[in-house]
């Protein structure tokens, strides 16, 4: 038999109750203490949807998709879709030595953030590492940096684009104005010279084409800023929404591209605080559903890795 290539696909990770909610914190904090207002504040966030983070159970539904095709028509399965989570159980670096001890040597690696940072998909590659050191494993790893551009990504985001504006009567729909978003982070991450700034736009271009939206109709922001002292990448969501109403721009379609999967950034940060200050102006905002486990994009992912797999000259 051939031997398994593992995949290791990994999210964020996010609270399964309320009372983990400290905890989640602490590991996102990397230890360090967390203010009680905070603490408050993002319990708060976790009881508007429902009183836990619904990715680690999305994200496995994920995985097990991408295993599904990657295995399609195999009498015995090529690849073993494993998950990890960067700040939640299952950690990244406990799934690594699981991968291990199944006899998992090569493995691509696919973060479910299209775009690359090095405060982002550098981190998660570093979680890796720090398994295999913990557990003294060795592993030929293919990492996905980044597929901000993928067709797939790209075509099932467009589709979401069309359904938003779709919510209103076709004579109204040349006045709506798509917004896209990802999560922000710092700005010196643009002194540095990351990349994620200039790909998570080029996303939101392609979507805007492949979506056949006019120049002007369309229009950036960022979203879900950490609470830390030092400037963030901007304009935020709620203000962008404040900028445009002010255009008289009242009929809006918020479109995610940097999240893949329904959390608390998207049901939260758009579905609650977002949609609360475009009901204060008068606004009315729509957010298609997210990807989570769309076969389109799932299809994509399993290109990815097989690319990846192929280009790493790991027989298929």
């Amino acid at each position: 038999m051939m031997e398994r290539i593992g995949v290791l696909l990994m999210a964020y990770g996010g609270p399964s109750s309320l009372e983990d909610v400290p905890g989640y914190l602490s590991d996102v904090r990397r230890g360090r203490t967390t203010p009680r207002a905070i603490i408050e504040e993002i319990s708060g966030n976790y009881r508007n949807i429902g009183g836990s983070s619904p990715l680690t159970a999305l994200t496995h539904r994920q995985a097990d998709a991408l295993s599904a095709e990657l295995n399609r028509g195999m009498k015995h399965g090529r690849y073993a879709v494993h998950v990890g989570m960067r700040h939640w159980s299952p950690w990244i670096e406990e799934t690594v030595g699981l991968m291990l001890d199944t006899g998992i040597s090569r493995a691509v690696s696919l973060v479910l953030a299209p775009h690359y940072s090095a405060l982002s998909v550098a981190a998660y590659q570093a979680r890796i590492a720090a398994g295999l050191a913990a557990f003294r494993g060795r592993m030929e790893l293919a990492h996905v940096d980044s597929y901000h551009d993928a067709p797939a990504l790209v075509e099932t985001l467009a589709e979401r684009v069309l359904d938003g504006i779709a919510c209103w009567p076709e004579p109204e729909r040349g006045q709506v104005h798509v917004v896209f978003s990802a999560h922000s982070l710092p700005q010196r991450i643009v002194a540095a010279g990351d990349p994620y700034d200039t790909q998570v736009r080029e996303t939101a271009r392609l979507v805007a084409e492949k979506g056949g939206l006019a120049p002007g109709q369309w229009s950036w922001s960022y979203q879900s800023a950490g609470r830390t002292a030092e400037p963030w990448l901007g304009p935020t969501l709620p203000d962008h929404l404040r900028s445009l109403a002010a255009q008289g721009i009242l009929k809006v379609v918020s479109v995610p591209v940097g999240f893949v999967c329904d959390h608390v950034e998207i049901l939260h940060d758009i579905d609650v605080e977002a949609q609360g200050v475009a009901r204060s102006l008068g606004m009315r905002l729509v957010r298609p559903r997210a990807l989570n486990d769309d076969p389109r994009f799932i299809d994509g992912l399993a290109l990815l890795v097989r690319a990846r797999a192929s280009a790493a000259g790991w027989p298929a």
